[in-house]
C-alpha cells in the first residue's frame, strides 16, 4: 500500500492518542492488550500508527474506551448548512397555557 505522508502522520497521531488515552486510565500494555483481545506487540503496532493493524482491534479499542460512537465520524455524511438554516427558520411551537379564563 502506498501512503500519502499526510496519511502516515494522521496514523501516528491516532496511535499517539490510544497511548495517551491508555496512559491516563493508567493501564499497562498487558492489560489493555488483554481487554481489546489481542497481543503486546500489535498493541505497540497500534500506538506507532502502524497501517497494517486490523480494524476491529481499533474497534474493541474504542469500546474499551466507552468511545464506540466515535467510529461513526468516519465517513460521516458532509454536513448540510441549507438544511441546518431550513430548521433554525421555522417557527418553534409554543405551549398552550393552562390558565383557564373566566
Amino acid at each position: 500500500m502506498i501512503f500519502s505522508g499526510e496519511a502516515k502522520e494522521n496514523l501516528k497521531a491516532l496511535g499517539e492518542r490510544l497511548r495517551d488515552e491508555r496512559l491516563r486510565r493508567n493501564e499497562t500494555q498487558q492489560m489493555f492488550a488483554a481487554r481489546i483481545g489481542t497481543s503486546v506487540p500489535t498493541l505497540l503496532k497500534m500506538e506507532a500508527g502502524d497501517h497494517r493493524v486490523q480494524l476491529g482491534f481499533w474497534v474493541a479499542a474504542l469500546d474499551v474506551l466507552g468511545r464506540e460512537s466515535d467510529l461513526n465520524l468516519l465517513l460521516a455524511p458532509p454536513e448540510d448548512l441549507f438544511a441546518k438554516y431550513e430548521l433554525a427558520q421555522k417557527p418553534r411551537r409554543q405551549r398552550a397555557s393552562r390558565r383557564k379564563t373566566s
